[in-house]
């Protein structure tokens, strides 16, 4: 007699095999990957007993392709080749990167679109280098687990927009694997620190690492980590860190714009940082290219005095995201590091100043993160008993662009993903066919203050007097925080949609200073805001006027017209100048003026309506 198997719900179908998944932090400076291995989240390490991978990739002549530390060890003799800190490319246009040009070693190719680099080996992009490091790090995972991944979480920092979130996809796409979610980083590191203490309370996670800087205000209550606000800036870590001290360093000799000496200058000044880390001094030797070396002490209160303005960068994110929580700092249970740079002294006694508490170090903040991912994978592909929920927010406002300029926010930033929300727009002109939905990013009032996501057409909208379609417009953000818009004509049925995926991501401006622009000029927005509403008004006012005098001037008398033509002369010149109540005023004039010519239109158009038909038609 055969038994029946019986499994819990989404559990493997045999209780005795547990699927595969992996979570992979791959990060600016160092990646990592990681499994749930007998009930614990474990960080994987290589044949030499290494458990990070350096993101770093050179390419050669030959076709062959070293990443870690074979590339790293090949960079101060081949920087053209081998390129670092590939994260911060990911996602962005030749215009976003031109910050960075003065860091770059590596030679980039002009064009439009995403940023693409030369080398030997022909022309690459950031996807392209990321899935080099990807494919390592799953080659690990298979040795170690003894077959093939059946799904991966990736970490992201928190503040990558749609076009970075979409560039990491596509590099674990071409890595062979198969994404089951992008997971904010913070997010990650609160899985595995409050599953691993069993913690509840309000945390925040300062993370810190190579090339991005995030802060989150986390509720881990019962199984359920809720965001409850996010900011950051996905330009900022340990390496400008590297950069300032580096910068220093060349100015005690060598050629600044050789590229050869640049990229041996970094590796010191990495070098040197992260000895101080952990002794009081230590020494540098730079051998210029043609000159003898020389050696340059460096202590730790040097570094630090070198490294304050990029640490101090850090503070109004924290300061933002405690407003947007709606927080004090005696609320908040706990400070979690994350992320290499956190082990610089200066940046913990700078969390520590801060947040008016010693933060929490007692998981690597190294690993922390590819541990979340890792714990959140085994859930996805049924490993656990019960899911884990996370909700994680939206880092960014989206809106779309209506008359005048103006933005309509339809899904407001520190909104928790994933999410949908729709809004019903209309037609501004009489026989309107076509509408154009442009998709922005930001908190600022006017287009061209936010960033321009995508742009595509609604065609086949029944031509229609002006506001009388009815076009319902829908965001739809999924758990990776990739959105998708629909634009849908309610009587005909008739819809557009876009899935989002810009070419290029915000520059380093622009993501850090989007969320204080919407403070700082708030009122200066409300201003403009009013001029271009007032305007979009009194414009309508004049088509309408337009329209109605084309069909059915003869209805007015010769003193009517004259006063309707003197407050329609009056309003388009309010409409010249950048005075709101003298637009709203012409137009209410105009309005008013029009009145005869309202009434007698409407009188004449029931008049034709009830032409030839009796009072028991009518009764019908």
């Amino acid at each position: 007699m055969a038994l029946m198997q019986i499994a819990e719900p989404g559990m493997a179908a045999d209780p005795h095999q547990r699927r595969l998944a992996i979570g992979i932090d791959l990060g600016t400076t160092h990646s990592l990957v990681a499994s749930v291995l007998s009930a614990v989240p474990t960080v994987m390490r290589d044949h030499e007993g290494k458990h990070l991978l350096p993101s770093v990739v050179r390419y050669l002549c030959d076709g062959d392709i070293h990443v870690g530390y074979p590339a790293v060890a090949a960079a101060g003799q081949d920087p053209h080749n081998t390129i670092a800190s590939v994260k911060r490319l990911m996602g962005r246009g030749h215009g976003d990167v031109q910050t960075l040009a003065g860091h770059l070693p590596y030679d980039l190719v002009p064009g439009e679109g995403m940023v693409r680099l030369r080398t030997v080996a022909g022309e690459k992009s950031p996807v392209e280098v990321s899935a080099e490091i990807l494919r390592v790090l799953k080659e690990r995972a298979v040795e170690t687990l003894g077959g093939e991944p059946e799904g991966v979480v990736i970490t992201v920092p928190a503040y990558f927009d749609e076009a970075q979130r979409q560039a990491t996809k596509d590099a674990a796409r071409l890595a062979g694997l198969n994404v089951l979610r992008l997971l904010a980083e913070p997010t990650a590191a609160a899985v595995a620190y409050g599953l691993d203490k069993g913690s509840e309370g309000i945390f925040a996670i300062y993370d810190l690492g190579g090339g991005t800087f995030d802060i989150s205000i986390l509720r881990l209550q019962a199984g359920v980590f809720e965001v409850l606000a996010t900011a950051g800036d996905s330009a900022l870590g340990g390496d400008d860190m590297d950069h300032a001290l580096a910068e220093w360093l060349m100015r005690e000799g060598g050629d600044a714009s050789d590229p050869l000496w640049r990229r041996q200058v970094l590796q010191q000044a990495r070098t040197a940082k992260e000895a101080l880390s952990a002794v009081d001094e230590t020494l540098i030797v730079l051998a210029p290219s043609g000159r003898a070396a020389h050696e340059i002490k460096l202590s730790r209160s040097q570094l630090e005095s070198l490294i304050q303005p990029v640490i101090q960068r850090t503070l109004p994110a924290c300061r933002r995201a405690l407003r947007d929580a709606g927080l004090k700092l005696d609320e908040i249970d706990g400070v979690v590091l994350v992320g290499g740079a956190t082990r610089v002294p200066a940046v913990r006694a700078l969390v520590e100043a801060s947040f008016q508490q010693a933060p929490l170090t007692d998981i690597d903040p190294d690993q922390v993160v590819a541990m979340g991912a890792a714990i959140q994978a085994d859930a996805l592909v049924g490993n656990q008993r019960e899911d884990l929920l996370l909700m994680d927010v939206l880092p960014l406002s989206l809106g779309l662009e209506t008359m005048g300029g103006l933005v309509e926010t339809i899904i407001p930033r520190n909104t928790p993903i994933p999410v949908a929300r729709a809004q019903e727009f209309t037609t501004f002109k009489d026989g309107q066919t076509a509408m154009s939905i442009h998709v922005l990013q930001g908190e600022r009032d006017l287009v061209q203050d936010c960033r321009s996501l995508a742009r595509f057409s609604l065609r086949g909208i029944p031509p229609m007097v002006a506001g009388a379609a009815r076009i319902l417009v829908t965001f739809q953000v999924d758990a990776d925080g990739l959105l998708a818009v629909r634009a849908e004509e309610m009587s005909t049925g008739g819809r557009s949609e876009v899935v989002v995926k810009p070419s290029f991501g915000l520059n380093d401006e622009e993501i850090a200073n989007m969320l204080q622009d919407s403070f700082t000029h708030g009122a200066e927005d409300v201003v403009k805001r009013r001029l271009s509403e007032a305007k979009v008004e009194g414009e309508r006012v004049r088509e309408a006027l337009i329209t109605a005098l084309a069909a059915d001037a003869d209805l007015l008398e010769p003193a009517e017209r004259a006063a309707l033509d003197k407050t329609n002369a009056a309003l388009i010149q309010a409409l010249s100048g950048t005075d709101a109540d003298a637009i709203t005023h012409a137009a209410e004039a105009v309005e008013a003026a029009a009145g005869p010519l309202v009434q007698r239109r409407m009188d004449s158009a029931l008049r034709r309506a009830i032409a030839g038909r009796s009072i028991d038609d009518l009764g019908d």
